[in-house]
This record gives C-alpha cells, structure tokens and sequence, in this order.
C-alpha cells in the first residue's frame, strides 16, 4: 500500500475532526451543550450521528476478520448489533428520553431515588465504556502499523488525543457533527472498494476463486508465526519451514506435514507454494467438509450453537446498556423524536453491514494466511494492493484506511463522552466546563495505559465482552426500570451486582485461561445465555422481597417516562408530582 496516500487519507479524517472540534469551542456555553447538545438534534442528524459512534472498529475491521477466520456463522455479529435497536425501539428510547437525564446513572437514581443504585451504575458504565474504548485504540494501532510499519501504541496514542482535544473542545454539540459526517465516510469507504474488488474477484479465472472453496495460497507466500500454533492438515502438505515444527528445529528444510495435527513454535517461518492448502490454526478442526459452509451447531468449535446464542443475546441486549447509545437518546428534542431517530438508526446500520462479510469472503480467498498470523482485523485494509494493485489499489486502500481511522475516532469520541459526563458528576470533586474537560482526559487516559501492556485481542471479541457485561447489568436495570413499578433499590443494586459481577468474572477467567476445554468453557466465554437472566431473576426476586422499599415517587416517575411530554409536564405543573 502507498504509505503517502494513506497517510494523507488519515490526517485529513484527523484535522476534519480538530477542525469541527474547534467549532464545538465555540457554539458550546452551557453544561447541557456539553452534555446533551441542549437536546435540540434532529432525528436524521442524530441517527447519523449514532451510526457513526456505533459502527466500530469491530464493525470496520473485526466483523471481516471474523467472517475470514470462522465463516458465515459470524454474521450473527452484524445481525446482534442492528437488531439491538429493536429493542430500544420497542421498550427504551422514548422513556429514557422522557427521563430528561444526562447519564444512566442519573436515571437510576431518579428512577429508584438512591444513591447506592447510582454508584454501582456508575462503576458498570465506567467499566463497560472502558472495555468498549480499548479495541478501538487496539484498531487504530492496527491500522497505522499495517500502513506505515509503526509501533503498535503510536495508532492508539494519535487516536487518543485528537478525541481528547475534539471532545474537551465542544463536548455532544461537536462530535455529534463530527460522528454525523464519519458514518457516511465510513459507509463511502467501503462501498466504493467493495465495487471494484467484486469486479476483480468476477473476472477472475482461478478455479478456486469461490466463497465456499476450502481456502488455498494463490501465489508463493512466507508467513511468520507471533505466537506458539497447532495446525490441523487434511492431507498431507509440503512446505519450506525456518524454526521448530513438532519439537524439532529446521532451517530452510522442506517438509511434509501428514494428515492430523502438528504443533508449530512462536517466530517460525513457513513457506507454501501456489496451490497448497491452507491449515486450519483452530485446534481440533474436522475438516471432512469445508469450515466455510458448516452448521452452525456442528464444526470444530465445541458447542457451537451454544455459542452462537450467547452471541445473539449479548449483541440483541447489550445494545441499549451501552453508555454511548444510551446517551444519544437525550440529545432528541422529545420521545417521539427519540423513536424516529432509532427507525433511521435501523435503515442506517442494515445498509452497512452488508459490506464487512464481502471483505471476509474475498479476504479468505486472497489473504488466507491472515487466518495463521493471527492478523484477521488487517483483511479490509489489504484488499486493494493484493487484488488491485497499482494507483487504483493504492487510492482504494488510502480511503479505506480513512474510513478505519474514522470508525475508531467516532465511537472512541462518543464512549469518551459517556465515560466523562460520569466522571464529571459522580467522582472527580468540582463542578464546571474545566471540570469536564479534566474528566475527558482521565476518561482517555485509563484505556491508552491498559491499551499498552494488555494482551491483543481480536476486536470484534472484545466488543462483544463488552456487549455481554452491559445485556448482564443495564438491559436488566432499564426494562425494570422503565415497565415495572415493583422495582427497587435493593433489587437493582443485587441485580447489577449479581448478573454484571457473573459476566465479567466468566470472561475475565476464560480470558485468563483459567477454565479447561469444554462445556465449562462454553458457558463461561459466553456468559450471556444465563448471566442476563441471573440479573433480571435477582432484581425481580430481591425486589418482591423487599416490597416496602418501593420508592415513593415511583407513579410519578413512571408517568413521566410513558406520558407524552406536554401531559407530563401539565401533570407536573398542575400537581406538584415533581
């Protein structure tokens, strides 16, 4: 890829986005600009504005990557994340919007009227936003290495500050702007490409240029190991190996790997030549039938639709416990507003994700050895040069990358924005737009140190252990919150405690590699399928045990979250409710 127009495609994403920060500065007065943009955004600007802090960088590159390592099964990744505002649209955008408050933490608290519910959400909100912040600068790193050979933290540093600076500048009033104009580049930047390299996969006459072909290299090719792999091999395979294949070292030496597993040692180089087929690096792979085209309940992965499940239900749930999502739906001017803007969200994110899995399909044909690097997430981004090539690759890829560093820019600015609207109100001591802006940078900076000594993982994973804490925590809380006057602060903090504590010690012990192979594994990497109804059983079982602890407000509260605005500020005026 041409390092000069790439990086010219990156700083001009970068100073669009300094640019209308700097503008921010100067429309935003007040602490609801900052907070809600005064809650004056119109449905279409605010669905594009979610489209754009919402599609990821697991959206941009990690969907594509998975699609390439596992095949179709991870399109329930894309499906998850549309479907999710369904949800909000049928139970929660315009009751929070008629809550009329600037964080979840505030709706907790005037919701149940404690303070104890509100400093557990404020612990999930800043532990969600933070799990959710870390892929997007892992992305950015990504991409600025695959571009330009730079160290891995250098992406993530530049990310980091130019959101620092557009977020601390205008707060909501600016990024909602800069996210509006960064999904309909991101949209641009993969629709374009996707032409052209759909045009060059028709009119290529390789026998084996097919979606459901088991993968092969196509040219001559070098991969080097970065971690320690078993490789599954169907047939025997001959290949040039540089370092240590089963225990024992090589240099140079050509070999012949039979049929079954092999074990092949971190920084060890392979050469295959054209024609050979691509190891399975997924350990226990059956490849009686292609990986591409199995059932979903069948395959290589033990307990596959277990899995599959817990996907759907950490993506369907997540979706409204996201503290950026849920912050979107008080910028509307009113409920109804609330619910057009998630109708166009749903028509925003069908169109875009129709793209990522087109890059993983083309991507397992003409960059299969992705799948053994480990280096799934760089798919999208080396496409162009190695189907294209020449000045056309060269552009295709440069606004690609455009695209990528505007996906991690645009969800990066709108988590930083949730995570420091919660800091500012709930821990750091004083009041005021300095305030703030102290909170912006303590909200980037906690991400960016973990982000430099943390192991690497896939992104589109690590989103989703984000969605799977907030399905476990905020989806119980909102639902409960806003449909069932039995709720109450003794059953959301159990709730919270119980269905959030579960989720994030499944995954951080699966993580860990704490837990063994098998059924344990499953249910613990996935934690969603029973850690969702674990919060909503204790928040309604602890509730219905404490019916005294009903909050007394709790009619007027849920007049004011159903009741169309003006009934339910002459409500307000004519009684005294509030």
């Amino acid at each position: 890829m041409n390092q000069t127009y790439a990086l010219t495609a990156v700083t001009v994403v970068v100073l669009v986005t300094v640019l209308v920060g700097a503008l921010g500065l100067r429309i935003s007065r007040t602490t609801s600009d900052f907070y809600v943009a005064s809650r004056t955004v119109g449905p279409r600007l605010n669905a594009a504005a979610i489209g754009g802090e919402y599609l990821s960088a697991a959206s941009f590159l990690g969907v594509a990557g998975l699609v390439l390592l596992q095949g179709p099964e991870m399109l329930w990744y894309p499906v998850g994340y549309t479907a999710g505002y369904l949800v909000l649209l049928v139970f929660v955008a315009a009751p929070l919007r008629r809550s009329g408050a600037y964080t979840l933490p505030d709706f907790a608290e005037a919701r149940l009227q404690s303070q104890a519910v509100r400093r557990i959400a404020v612990l999930f909100v800043l532990g969600v936003g933070w799990l959710y912040l870390l892929p997007q600068l892992q992305g950015a790193g990504l991409t600025l290495e695959v571009l330009t050979g730079a160290p891995h933290w250098v992406g993530g540093l530049v990310v980091a500050c130019v959101v620092t600076a557009a977020v601390a500048a205008g707060g909501m009033r600016s990024i909602t702007f800069v996210q509006a104009f960064q999904y309909w580049l991101k949209l641009t930047a993969l629709l374009v490409p996707a032409f052209f390299l759909l045009a060059a996969w028709a009119g290529d006459g390789a026998p084996r240029a097919s979606f459901d072909a088991p993968a092969v290299f196509r040219e001559h090719t070098a991969v080097t190991l970065a971690r320690d792999v078993r490789l599954s091999v169907r047939e025997p395979l001959t290949l040039t190996v540089t370092g240590r294949v089963d225990g024992r070292a090589y240099r140079e030496a050509p070999l012949t790997l039979e049929a079954g597993q092999h074990t092949v040692q971190a920084r060890a180089r392979l050469e295959f030549t054209p024609g050979s087929a691509v190891p399975d690096s997924r350990t226990g792979a059956d490849r009686d039938t292609p990986g591409w085209s199995k059932p979903l309940s069948g395959g290589d992965r033990g307990h596959r639709l277990y899995a599959t499940y817990g996907l759907i239900l950490a993506t369907f749930l997540g979706t409204m416990g996201l503290p950026h999502v849920a912050v979107r739906f008080y910028t509307s001017p009113d409920g109804r507003a609330a619910r057009r803007t998630t109708l166009v969200v749903l028509g925003l994110l069908g169109g875009f994700y129709l793209l990522p899995q087109v890059y993983g399909a083309l991507g397992r044909i003409y960059a299969p050895e992705l799948a053994l690097t480990g280096n799934t997430d760089a798919a999208v981004l080396v496409l162009p040069e190695r189907m294209l090539g020449g000045l056309v690759g060269d552009l295709l890829g440069a606004l690609l990358a455009g695209g990528a560093f505007a996906a991690f820019l645009s969800t990066a600015s709108g988590l930083t924005m949730a995570v420091a609207g919660v800091l500012h109100q709930d821990v750091l001591p004083r009041r005021g737009v300095g305030s703030f802006r102290l909170a912006v940078v303590v909200a980037m900076a906690v991400p960016l140190a973990v982000g430099c000594v943390s192991t690497q993982v896939p992104v589109a994973d690590a989103v989703g252990l984000a969605f799977a804490v907030s399905a476990s925590t905020f989806c119980p809380l909102l639902v409960l919150g806003i449909w069932w006057r039995g709720l109450t602060p003794p059953g959301a903090v159990a709730g919270l405690l119980t269905g959030g504590g579960a989720a994030l010690g499944a995954v951080v012990a699966t993580r860990s590699g704490l837990v063994p192979q098998g059924w344990a594994h499953a249910l613990l990497a996935w934690p969603a399928v029973w850690s969702v109804p674990l919060g909503f059983l204790t928040m309604v079982l602890v509730s219905l045990a404490t019916p005294s602890r009903v909050p007394a407000g709790t009619a007027a509260a849920l007049a004011r979250l159903h009741l169309p605005e003006d009934v339910a500020g002459a409500r307000s005026s004519g009684k005294g409710a509030w």
